[in-house]
């Protein structure tokens, strides 16, 4: 087990599967495991995606003094963990955004908090041979790794999926992941799946079209919909790629985009199936999962107001997801 505040795991891409780079998979079980006395209780963790680290200098793509505050506030939200859902560096070629990257979020290995990151298209976004070495640079753990898995403590099961990888029925991806949900350990209550591209979303048809759902994902959405239907567990999707929050349950299955890490604000056209109703903007946030006897007690909360001198948050949605009875 690595120490307490070391960053934690990472996951790799379609990019990788053009390049030489071998596709090593996880042995069966998960990559990683936590025992409950290892961590903190109530176990809690932060989901959110879409930072972008980068040269401060640059805030065409991003607000570098809001990215460090989001990230000096979730060290005090004291988690066991932090899940990135993909796209941590505005250009995964370039080394100095890890660089920021490490600077920028010491306060979570100054707390020791875990640092759990998936894949997005920003990590792999030009070189495919010098991308992946900054990659594992940052995160050494998961060298040769594409996605995996980490047990924390005995009720929550995380999954990091490559979302730039097949997930299609049969690739090597999608058998891995139905191998991992069908031998879930029976204590199991929740099951936490982080990626970057959304299997759920408002579907857009005027801005940002190009960020629907793509099949790639829709087929994790179909495969899911199905396993929830008899596994044990409840599953709570946490995806980036949308630069904004939203919320949907389809087939017993809770989504999120959580993308509101600082990268330049997507509006969405909200659809029905949103759960989240609130016509503000832009949604910079983070969203803390807090585990109970019975249930995951979920808050996003949101910037209030960024260009305030001073930043508050506010709390804009919550919501509540029941364990299955024994």
């Amino acid at each position: 087990m690595q120490k307490p505040g070391a960053a934690v795991l990472f996951a790799a891409s379609l990019l990788l599967a053009q390049s030489p780079l071998p596709p090593s998979l996880s042995e069966p079980g998960p990559t990683f495991r936590f025992a409950d006395s290892a961590l903190p209780s109530p176990l809690t963790l932060v989901l959110y995606g879409d930072q972008r680290f980068t040269d401060p200098k640059n805030t065409a793509v991003a607000d570098p003094k809001a990215r460090e505050w989001l990230a000096r506030q979730i060290a005090a939200e004291h988690p066991a963990a932090v899940i990135l859902n993909g796209d941590v560096p505005y250009n995964g070629e370039v080394a100095n955004d890890y660089a920021v990257y490490r600077k920028e979020t010491q306060p979570w290995r100054d707390e020791g908090i875990k640092v759990f990151p998936a894949l997005g298209n920003h990590e792999f976004r030009a070189d495919t041979k010098k991308s992946p070495e900054n990659w594992w640079a940052a995160f050494p753990e998961l060298k040769g790794r594409r996605w995996y898995s980490a047990q924390l403590g005995s009720r929550v099961y995380l999954i990091a999926l490559d979302t730039m990888s097949s997930l299609r029925p049969g690739s090597d991806q999608a058998r891995w992941l139905e191998k991992q949900i069908d031998d879930l350990p029976a204590s199991v209550d929740f099951v936490v799946i982080t990626l970057h591209h959304p299997p759920v979303a408002d579907i857009q048809t005027h801005i940002e079209v190009d960020h629907n759902p793509r099949p790639n994902e829709i087929a994790l959405r179909d495969y899911l919909s199905k396993a929830a239907a008899t596994s044990h567990a409840r599953f709570l999707v946490s995806s980036g790629h949308i630069h904004n929050y939203e919320r949907h349950v389809v087939d017993d299955v809770t989504y999120l985009v959580a993308g509101g890490g600082w990268a330049k604000p997507y509006y969405v056209e909200r659809t029905p199936g949103d759960l989240y109703r609130s016509v503000l903007f832009p949604n910079f946030h983070y969203v803390k999962v807090t585990v109970e006897k019975d249930r995951l007690r979920c808050v996003m909360y949101r910037l209030a107001d960024p260009e305030a001198a001073k930043f508050e948050k506010q709390a804009k949605d919550t919501f509540e997801i029941l364990a299955k009875a024994r």
